[in-house]
Parts: structure tokens; C-alpha cells; sequence
């Protein structure tokens, strides 16, 4: 196992309230919203082994326009990814840090660094109608063949709260991150950038590169091996050498998560022990579900 972990994933949506609904819908328990000091928003998805989804809005289009501008990489590469037929999906991977300055360092000397650190607090609304602050030290990597998926190291400052209020219950039985599913035309080609952001060796197979991250998998295969997996005959939306396909949860009972999706009209398939939803608005990628 890698040391680092997935801290958590971006999911640009069009707009929260919708994303709220699917999310909702899907099973999962989903946090009031939070407001970014640089024009977006999220409306986070908390997960018992302290990893969380991150469905993230524009919400003052101006703000964050000046902001990409200004060299605020976290909006400019958000802007960029929803491009202008503004598509969901999923923008980046994040890797939990005790040192993003170090891991910046790295990036520059690796020529992966896609831009400056960003130090920035934001309330975070509780349950029981408290506020807590959070503050977060970002660095952030990425190749120049990709400029649409971002790899980011994340420093909790000011941690998020360790009791939650029950927000990382939730109704589909599942309690973290199990696999982050991504396609490319050249798998290999995108060893390097992944070996430095999680600081192990990438495994590889004739499918394509395998990491393992302290909890969670990330692949790197190729289009149709996706396709043939999932049963998903979507296409990459750009011709993006490397794309963000499909996220794996854990749940601890299959048969949960199935009537959960059932009762709220979500189509699903069964397949070799793992449940699976295909991308739709508010969701951006394909969901799986894994004992």
C-alpha cells in the first residue's frame, strides 16, 4: 500500500440543488452546502473511513473567473474541465498531505506542478446548526497532454470536524471509496505523473497501471477494457488522452444498497457482485458498489 490516501474526489455539477437530488437519490447522505471564498460551492458526501466526494458548483461565475486569472488553479482547471458545453464528471483526484509545500516542491522538480499553492478557509455549516471553520493548503499537479483532469495534494489545516452529526451514515450501506476507474488511449504513458503525486510505484498489468493508495485503487486502462466492464458505451466527451470514468464504493450489504436504489427509481445492474449505475445529471460518472 501506497502511504498516501484518497482525501477526496471533485465532481463538477451544474448546479447543487440537482446534484443534492441524484446524490440523495443514489443513497447517500449529503452535507449542507459550503461556500469557496473564489465563486464555488460544494455540497460534500462524508464517508466513514474519512475520505468524501466533493460535488462542487459555480456559484458567482464572475468571481471565479477572476480568480482563474489571477492564478488560482483550483478554478481555473474547474472552468477549463466544464468547458463550453459545461459537463459533469470528475475533475480530480485528491491525496491527503501533512506537507503540501514539500509535495509542491516535488511537483516543480518533477515538472508536474500545474501551478501556485492555495491556502483558503471556509464555514462548515453542521447538522445541529453549528459552524465550524475549515482551512485547507493545496498543491497541485497535472501533465501539459492533460488540462482537463487535475492530481492535488490536500493539507487540512484546520481539520473538519471528527464528529459529523451522522453525515457519514448513509441510507446505501456504504462506508468509503473502494476505486477510482480511469481510461486512456496510452495507460503507461501517465505512470510517472501518478507514481509522484502518491509517492509509490504504479503496478502493471495488460490491462494498464494499477496504484494503490492507503485506501482506495486507482486504474488506468484502456477505453474498451472500460467499456466492456462497465457495459458503458459512453465515449470520452474530449479527446482527452487520460479521463475520469467511474468511482467504486465500499458498502457493507449489497442488498441494501440494491433496495435503496430500487425504492427511489434508480437504475441499477448486478453484475459480477458488484452493483452499477451509469452516469447521469448531478452523478457525471458511472457509480459502482462493492461488499
Amino acid at each position: 500500500m501506497g502511504n498516501k490516501s484518497v482525501d477526496h474526489l471533485v465532481l463538477p455539477v451544474a448546479d447543487l440543488a440537482s446534484a443534492r437530488g441524484r446524490l440523495t437519490a443514489l443513497g447517500f447522505t449529503v452535507a449542507p452546502e459550503g461556500v469557496h471564498p473564489f465563486g464555488t460551492a460544494n455540497a460534500c458526501i462524508f464517508f466513514a473511513d474519512g475520505s468524501y466526494l466533493e460535488p462542487l458548483a459555480i456559484v458567482n461565475r464572475r468571481q471565479a473567473s477572476l480568480a482563474a486569472k489571477r492564478g488560482n488553479v483550483f478554478t481555473d482547471r474547474d472552468i477549463r474541465f466544464r468547458g463550453q458545453r459545461k459537463r459533469e464528471g470528475l475533475s480530480a483526484v485528491v491525496v491527503g498531505t501533512q506537507d503540501a509545500a514539500a509535495d509542491h516542491s516535488r511537483f516543480v522538480d518533477g515538472y508536474m506542478s500545474a501551478g501556485e499553492m492555495l491556502q483558503f478557509s471556509r464555514p462548515m455549516q453542521l447538522p445541529d446548526g453549528g459552524e465550524s471553520e475549515v482551512s485547507f493548503r493545496l498543491a497541485f499537479a497535472a501533465v501539459p497532454e492533460v488540462d482537463d483532469i487535475l492530481l492535488f495534494s490536500c493539507q487540512r489545516m484546520a481539520a473538519l470536524p471528527a464528529d459529523r452529526g451522522g453525515l457519514d451514515e448513509h441510507a446505501n450501506a456504504v462506508t468509503g471509496l473502494r476505486e477510482i476507474v480511469f481510461s486512456a488511449d496510452d495507460p503507461l504513458e501517465f505512470l510517472p505523473l501518478f507514481e509522484t503525486v502518491f509517492e509509490t510505484q504504479p503496478e502493471q498489468g495488460k490491462d494498464g497501471l494499477r496504484i494503490e493508495a492507503a485506501n482506495a485503487g486507482i486504474r488506468i486502462q484502456s477505453n474498451d477494457t472500460f467499456s466492456d466492464e462497465f457495459r458503458s458505451s459512453m465515449k470520452p466527451l474530449l479527446s482527452s488522452r487520460l479521463a475520469a470514468r467511474g468511482i467504486i464504493f465500499k458498502t457493507t450489504d449489497l442488498a441494501v444498497t440494491e433496495i435503496t436504489l430500487a425504492a427511489n427509481d434508480v437504475a441499477f445492474i448486478r453484475r459480477d457482485g458488484r452493483v452499477i449505475v451509469s452516469a447521469a445529471p448531478g452523478q457525471g460518472v458511472v457509480f459502482g458498489f462493492e461488499e
